[in-house]
């Protein structure tokens, strides 16, 4: 039985479908993904947002996306979906505190009714490692080494920081966590560009379809790099407004456009649960051939 009912795809036109057949009708349709535009991992992005564009009420114990989409089941099975995907999830170091400490980045922690599924997609289908990279941008190397991402057997995390982020982590005792990778990378005007990672993943572990998870600033830097491919946009029907002295993000935190060089997006696909939106976009570039259901 479907979690969600298409209601426009756009990307439907190939003989030989890419999800098994219980992915396949739980997402009511299939799944593809295109070849990266460039020498780069093809990155994928996964929000969920209210009406007026907050993606977290920034509220302690609340700032998580749970807290938008209400917990929805079909946006978690989505969310599992798209790690199932990937060979990487990257994400920021304050997403990372806005969650539980218990908090693991696999495809069935989100949804574990599909955890089955999942896994025989990602090794019988996609032929990948069991569990995706999980990558955390720090450039202070801040970070709660006691949380179950870094104390879990079998899951893989690499860290990208900056020199003294490095220093601080070997300080609290990173470099001694058999799953944790630490990588320095030089950083301007506090960013470290979003290139220079995709580099790094490639290079060191073979990184071809990476998503992205947030936050809000990490995210606007990979956009303003003009290095996301899609983005996934869970819309649900709530306001949460903004006050004068408190800061709730949109989509994009710290980075603007002007109307000359914005992002603009296709749009790929519509589904529908209840009064929630699963939408699916793609970077407008130039036609791109569509990935096979095998090693990228």
């Amino acid at each position: 039985m479907a979690l969600v009912r298409t209601l426009i795809d756009r990307d439907q036109d190939h003989p030989e479908p890419a999800l098994p057949p219980g992915l396949r009708e739980l997402y009511d349709g299939d799944l593809r993904f295109r070849i990266s535009p460039a020498k780069r991992p093809y990155v994928i992005a996964n929000f969920v947002s209210t009406l007026d564009g907050i993606v977290s009420y920034q509220i302690k114990g609340q700032a998580g996306g749970s807290a938008i989409s209400g917990c929805d089941t079909a946006d978690r099975f989505i969310m599992g979906l798209l790690r199932a995907s990937a060979d990487a999830i990257i994400v920021g170091a304050h997403s990372v505190n806005d969650t539980s400490p218990e908090s693991l980045w696999t495809p069935e922690y989100v949804y574990p009714d599909a955890q089955r599924l999942y896994s025989d997609y990602r090794v019988n289908v996609l032929h990948k490692r069991e569990s995706p990279l999980l990558v955390i941008v720090s450039g202070s190397g801040k970070l709660e080494l006691e949380r179950a991402i870094f104390q879990t057997p079998g899951l893989r995390t690499a860290v990208i920081t900056t020199p003294p982020g490095r220093d601080a982590l070997a300080r609290a005792g990173a470099t001694k966590l058999p799953s944790v990778q630490i990588y320095a990378l030089d950083a301007k005007c506090g960013i470290i560009a979003p290139p220079a990672m995709l580099r790094l993943l490639d290079a060191e572990f073979g990184i071809g379809r990476l998503l992205h998870e947030g936050g809000p600033a990490l995210f606007g830097q990979f956009l303003a790099a003009d290095v996301v491919d899609e983005l996934f946009l869970t819309l649900a029907p709530q306001i949460a407004g903004r006050g004068t002295e408190t800061i709730r993000p949109g989509l994009v935190q710290g980075m603007e456009f002007t109307p000359d060089g914005a992002p603009w997006f296709a749009l790929l696909s519509i589904k529908q649960r209840a009064e929630l939106l699963y939408l699916r976009y793609q970077r407008r570039r130039e036609d791109l051939p569509i990935a096979q259901a095998s090693p990228v």
